[in-house]
């Protein structure tokens, strides 16, 4: 795939989404060297990265362009509607969804937000060094083996695991036609990729995978899946006992320069609401956001991000349509035609 401008073609998908003053974020140091998804963290306000463009060569899937810019199935799906997910035409400009509200709580250890499906660290800084934030893509539970919710710990780090499939794991698989042995060895055929980290929460853990296409989905049983090489680059950066916060936050709200944004998420489950409680709950985190403030928000658009919610920052100001030469040339003719009428009368 080939990369287009990234200001130039994101801001006119902007405009067509209605992002107009969602995409541009002040970096305070360059991070052309930085992986991709890394981050400096802001001193001021919680937004991060950008939304651009890039072009889809021959052979290109959706998911692959994602993954290579560190974005999950869902996501790409939801930034780009009309295209094919197997098949985008080669020269398609393809949207990655790449500019992010950091999640509400403390900005430490992991953070993983199962309705956004994707995965925040917040790495300790020396003194006199910047602090960041690098966020992953992650595939979690299904619908019958939720991921659970909580604050927890990693308690355990393996190298090349094996897998021993549970009792119910196996079930399913039997009944399903597809048994499964005691024991998947290490080797491309095991669902573990090639590192697993334990949590606290027994029976529940993140770790790699050998079918990377599922991440940015809802396909495991409950553990939180990595691509291969984000979870290789991760593992020896983790020490026994990082705090790991498992949280449900299908609607993110963030200040950027003054400007407060909003990222939505589908519910995960049809009980967890409808949509008229889901515009009342943003309506209500919404004005405790601007408590206190003479800030013009902009409700109709938030009603639009919560009914079709695409997980993409929205700006919530109101914006005047006329710039200030627009507002002088109005005054200009209204004085002339003041002076015109006075002349004629």
């Amino acid at each position: 795939m080939k990369h287009s401008s990234p200001l130039g073609h994101a801001a006119r998908f902007a405009m067509t989404l209605g992002l107009c003053a969602a995409l541009a974020t002040p970096l305070h140091a360059s991070t052309e060297e930085w992986p991709r998804g890394h981050y400096p963290l802001p001193e001021e306000g919680d937004l991060v990265g950008e939304v651009y463009t890039v072009v889809a060569e021959s052979g290109d899937t959706l998911i692959d362009i994602g993954h290579e810019h560190g974005i999950g199935y869902e996501e790409m799906v939801r930034a780009n509607p009309e295209i094919s997910i197997w098949a985008p035409f080669e020269g398609t400009e393809v949207v990655i969804p790449g500019r992010f509200i950091l999640p509400e709580g403390p900005r430490e250890g992991l953070v993983v937000n199962v309705a956004e499906m994707r995965l925040y660290y917040y790495p300790p800084a020396d003194e006199g060094e910047m602090q960041r934030v690098e966020t992953y893509p992650i595939a979690v539970g299904r619908m019958d083996w939720k991921t659970p919710l909580g604050t927890t710990h990693i308690t355990e780090k393996v190298k090349d695991p094996a897998w021993y499939p549970p009792a119910s794991i196996r079930r399913e698989h039997a009944e399903a036609g597809d048994p499964l042995p005691s024991v998947v060895p290490p080797g491309p055929d095991n669902p573990m990729g090639t590192r697993k980290m334990r949590l606290g929460i027994p029976g529940y853990l993140i770790h790699g995978t050998n079918r990377p296409e599922g991440v940015g989905m809802r396909v495991t049983h409950g553990c939180i899946r990595m691509l291969p090489e984000d979870i290789e680059a991760l593992f020896p950066r983790l020490p026994i006992g990082t705090q790991v916060t498992l949280i449900n936050e299908t609607l993110k709200l963030g200040w950027a320069n003054g400007t407060l944004h909003v990222q939505a998420y589908p519910y995960l489950d049809e009980e967890d609401g409808t949509t008229i409680q889901r515009i009342t709950e943003a309506l209500d985190q919404v004005d405790t956001a601007t408590d206190g403030l003479d800030y013009p928000v902009d409700y109709a658009r938030l009603r639009e991000v919560v009914e079709v919610p695409r997980g993409m920052p929205v700006a919530l100001e109101v914006t005047v349509p006329e710039t200030l030469w627009d507002r002088l040339e109005l005054i200009a003719a209204d004085t002339e035609s003041r002076e015109s009428q006075a002349e004629e009368s």
